[in-house]
């Protein structure tokens, strides 16, 4: 069985569990190491399907249907917690940042901020200091996939992201499809 296959039947099982799967387990299954199991759960972590762990095993999101919709925003750094609140505020979560830089193309980061929490924490790990905001790199203008329990969420969140002057008009040379082409995720 190669990688691809072992990952596939990883997420199924996971699926199918009612209960958490210990990383032995599933390695005893495949008949692979708990490190191989290990790296797998970050491969398949990395392709967006969200597989978390806890002490006593690993569980598979079982989530209901979400929808996600890519806003281009524009602001200032002062606005950053002013978008996001509005954004958790409507019921939608920010699952990540992306900026399309014309040299370097897509450069993304998981944000996956949920709540007011997230929003606080995510602010002051910025304001110590240790990093800058993805934005910077492209004077302001970056993406957010935003995702929501239907689509009617998606929409109060663009018209209240508009209202407050934060959807921004994506340009000619900007791909429409930023996923078609290999993205780096940082």
């Amino acid at each position: 069985m190669n990688g691809e296959d072992r990952r596939k039947g990883i997420v199924d099982i996971l699926k199918k569990s009612d209960k958490p799967m210990s990383g032995e387990a599933l390695a005893r299954k495949f008949d692979v190491s708990r490190q191989v199991i290990v790296q797998d759960i970050a491969l398949i972590r990395a392709k967006n399907i969200d597989i978390y762990s806890t002490n006593r095993g690993y569980v598979i999101s079982a989530k209901n249907e979400e929808f996600s919709r890519v806003f281009k925003v524009y602001h200032t750094d002062d606005d950053v917690e002013t978008e996001l609140n509005a954004i958790v505020d409507l019921g939608g979560w920010v699952k990540d940042i992306f900026v399309y830089h014309r040299v370097y193309g897509v450069l993304k980061a998981d944000m996956n901020i949920h709540s007011r929490r997230d929003i606080k924490e995510y602010m002051e790990e910025i304001k110590s200091g240790k990093s800058t905001l993805l934005m910077h790199i492209t004077s302001g203008y970056h993406y957010h996939t935003i995702v929501a329990s239907d689509e009617k969420t998606l929409e109060y969140i663009w018209d209240e992201l508009q209202r407050l002057g934060f959807i921004a008009k994506l340009q000619d040379y900007e791909p429409v499809d930023f996923w078609s082409k290999e993205e780096t995720t940082i």
